[in-house]
């Protein structure tokens, strides 16, 4: 093990597993960057050592452990926060196990270290009504309020992923008599969603006020410099439109509606619309069905919401007499005297 140094094994890591044979998008590629930088740089700071110079023997399940316990106290990371470093480390610990069979016994006590249990997120939608005045209130007209409001309904139209959008190019979309778009998602995997005939007059409308043309590798929504929109571009978008949508979560802090709060609020609206659960699946692109169920349960918590601030016909006097019927008819009792 003493010929095997850190950065090569990180090199190959990175370009040979992670992007290559893997295939995880740019965002993905970033987040395990961010971790084993993060990582890294707590072991030289406990070994003393810069990170150059450390050795894949200081790379040990103890250091791992205490790297979690600091992310939770000195950083203050959530616990979901938490478990993706640790899925990071896993999957690197994994790889370096076999490509250092010395390593093996080290990878294998990091992978058995337990994810800690923390309850699934709040999952926040908009309610029909509020998609209505979200577009009733959008500025008619403007340099940008084609974009904006092409942006907006794509995103309800679609449910795409917010780096789904910011990767749409010309080519991507079909705009005849049967509108769809092909959307790339999560590890490199194609899907079609069909589009509203309404989505793609305005696409249609955002792609001739460009003057794009047969430019098919141009994106779909740029930014006021003509470059693609980002992540956090189509973010400060959708934020700055709807502002009037504040949710208050189970911790009382407020939040702003996301990108990605649009693609609840699609999977729960073709719900609620009756579409079936496994093409809810195939709309989103999600791979697990686990994953589209919790829409179904969203819905059913919210009719029981419904159901709970909604007042009885009747008086509870009236409407539940406080004696079981059955007591008071005497041809039931004697028969079941009878029994």
């Amino acid at each position: 093990m003493a010929t095997q140094r850190l950065g090569p094994i990180l090199y190959s890591f990175f370009e040979d597993d992670l992007k290559a044979r893997k295939g995880l998008r740019p965002a993905s590629v970033k987040s395990y960057r961010d971790t084993l930088r993060l990582f890294l740089d707590f072991v030289a700071k406990d070994v003393h050592r810069k990170i150059t110079r450390l050795s894949l023997q200081q790379l040990t399940c103890e250091r791992v452990v205490r790297f979690l316990k600091w992310l939770e106290e000195e950083r203050r990371n959530h616990i979901r926060t938490r478990n993706q470093r640790l899925a990071v480390l896993r999957t690197f610990f994994e790889y370096l196990g076999s490509r250092v069979p010395e390593m093996l016994r080290e990878a294998e006590r990091v992978v058995m270290i337990p994810t800690k249990r923390v309850p699934p997120p709040e999952t926040f939608f908009l309610e029909r009504d509020e998609i209505t005045d979200l577009f009733e209130s959008l500025p008619p007209e403007g340099n940008l309020s084609l974009r904006d409001r092409t942006l907006l309904l794509f995103l309800y139209n679609t449910g795409a992923r917010v780096q789904e959008v910011a990767d749409l190019r010309v080519k991507n979309l079909e705009l005849g008599a049967q509108p769809r778009v092909h959307l790339c998602g999560k590890g490199g995997k194609w899907r079609v969603c069909p589009l509203w005939v309404q989505t793609a007059s305005l696409l249609e409308q955002l792609l001739k006020w460009h003057s794009r043309g047969e430019e098919q590798d141009h994106p779909v929504f740029k930014s006021r410099s003509g470059n693609a929109l980002t992540r956090f571009g189509i973010y400060k978008i959708v934020r700055r439109h709807t502002r009037q949508f504040v949710r208050k979560g189970a911790n009382t802090q407020a939040k702003w509606v996301s990108p990605h709060i649009f693609r609840h609020t699609t999977a729960v609206h073709l719900l609620e619309a009756g579409v079936e659960v496994n093409v809810i699946r195939a709309w989103l692109g999600h791979v697990s069905l686990d994953t589209t169920n919790r829409y179904a349960e969203i819905n059913l918590r919210t009719k029981e919401k419904a159901l709970q601030i909604c007042e009885p016909p009747v008086s509870t006097s009236e409407g539940f007499p406080r004696k079981p019927v059955w007591r008071d008819d005497p041809a039931l009792l004697n028969w079941l005297e009878s029994l």
